[in-house]
């Protein structure tokens, strides 16, 4: 990335003009925030010249982008440096008709958060499954963008989705433009949190992002819904800020589908099966019939696996968080299946298969968690918000943020611990003394029946205190 000079950049501003055109729908998501960086990925339905301006104040300016170019329809992602640590910043899009000889015109002032310092007292927050593609069973777009401006007025330092966003297994029609529509269709609702606060992905089982269908071609629906995930959302790979899969995959390059870093006094990890697993982890990509009866043909993999236990053990953080779509990426239940296969080490009728069937691990992954003091476990995939604890970590299930029907689904898997019904998300305060965990309920105005049922209260709250 260029900077520009302060002194050009007040020339550039004092030449704008409106120029008359069309205002161009535009969307701006961040994503990688670091120290001294962050990134926005920029959507336009036209073509267009833009840069970005930001600085420490509303409306002052003292740094800018190169101006780059947008074709309609491509995004291009566009990087704030030289930023300060553990500092907010206010940015905003300057814009103009590719080839136009007048001014830049501007979309809305946002602001971002870099990395924050020991000692330091953040928000972040969460959302389960949104499943757009549902709009029959758990899906109101209304209810959606009211979820998601609420979020975005609390202001978190970035958002997490658990997976299910992109589903692509119910495409009548497969082929790489349909698969890049539901990456797409997000846009414009995870744009209102993502302007403001970075998004983080986790991989899902109905993205069908997954290794058992590679091909070795490109024209592949593993291959488009992957590069489709990574060309609209700012995704880390290995850095010297994240550390990550390494792992280059023809057609695709960086998969970005697990990684870490570090906010704070916290460390944040997600994982994803699905691009480590030699077999379909859950439903089958048209053909659910050829689902594996074994599930310890199901895996994370061992070069995910010494990520993940390199990363746990090596970090001094206080309060460590990971993250994934589900225990083992499919089943029901929390601390429920948290035993089973290369989980927990059980075999399907309880007896242990762990020393067999993972000779080379030291442990099951929630012994690893266990060992490693991690504060909470998040997972989407059953539709309902459930906290559970076993062995000292929480085990904390995300509601959807969409659901008008106000149900929890599955709630039967779940056989203790505290459970509420959609719809809603999940606010994290993270303070030195203690982590506050808040599930916020949303209602559409038609269905709030105070003082039970009112958009914005707090169905749950539960306190982790520092050791």
């Amino acid at each position: 990335m260029k900077r520009l000079p302060l002194v050009l950049v007040v020339l550039l501003l004092a030449g704008f003009r409106a120029h008359g055109a069309s205002v161009p729908a535009i969307t701006e998501v961040l994503g990688r925030p670091t120290h001294d960086s962050m990134t926005v990925n920029v959507r336009a339905d036209a073509d267009l010249e833009v840069y970005v301006e930001y600085g420490r104040e509303p409306g002052h300016y003292d740094a800018a982008t190169a101006p780059t170019t947008v074709a309609a329809n491509q995004p291009v992602e566009i990087v704030m440096g030289d930023l300060v640590v553990d500092a907010q910043y206010v940015y905003r899009l300057r814009y103009r008709a590719r080839g136009s000889s007048g001014g830049y015109d501007a979309v809305t002032e946002h602001t971002f958060q870099t990395q924050r310092g020991p000692g330091s007292t953040f928000t972040f927050a969460l959302q389960g499954d949104s499943h757009p593609e549902r709009a029959r069973i758990m899906f109101n777009s209304d209810l959606y963008v009211q979820t998601l401006k609420a979020v975005a007025a609390e202001r978190p330092d970035f958002y997490l989705t658990s997976g299910d966003d992109f589903s692509v297994d119910t495409l009548r029609v497969v082929n790489e433009a349909t698969v890049a529509e539901r990456y797409t269709l997000q846009l414009p609702y995870l744009g209102l949190v993502g302007q403001s606060s970075p998004l983080f992905l986790v991989n899902g089982n109905h993205e069908q992002a997954a290794r058992y269908l590679l091909n070795g071609s490109a024209d592949n629906v593993a291959v488009w819904a992957q590069n489709a995930r990574n060309r609209y959302f700012p995704q880390p790979a290995p850095d010297g800020f994240y550390s990550g899969n390494s792992e280059v995959v023809p057609h695709i390059g960086l998969l970005r589908d697990y990684y870490a870093w570090e906010w704070g006094d916290a460390l944040f990890v997600v994982i994803d099966p699905y691009w480590s697993s030699p077999v379909a982890v859950d439903n089958v990509f048209g053909d659910d019939s050829q689902r594996t009866r074994n599930l310890w043909d199901v895996t994370h993999g061992d070069a995910q696996y010494d990520w993940l236990k390199r990363t746990l053990e090596g970090s001094r953080a206080k309060w460590k968080f990971v993250f994934a779509h589900h225990v083992m990426g499919s089943g029901r239940g929390g601390i429920e299946v948290a035993d089973d296969f290369e989980w927990g080490g059980r075999n399907r009728n309880g007896t242990p298969g762990f020393a067999l069937n993972r000779p080379r691990w030291p442990m099951p992954i929630h012994q690893l968690l266990v060992a490693n003091h991690v504060t909470i476990f998040f997972q989407g995939h059953d539709h309902l918000f459930a906290r559970q604890e076993l062995d000292g970590v929480v085990y904390q299930s995300l509601p959807n943020p969409a659901d008008d029907t106000y149900t929890a689904f599955n709630a039967d898997a779940y056989l203790s611990g505290d459970k509420f019904p959609n719809s809603g998300y999940v606010k994290v305060t993270v303070a030195p003394a203690a982590v506050n965990v808040d599930y916020v309920r949303m209602f559409l105005p038609k269905d709030e029946r105070p003082p039970d049922q009112v958009s914005g209260m707090v169905q749950f709250s539960y306190s982790i205190p520092g050791q």
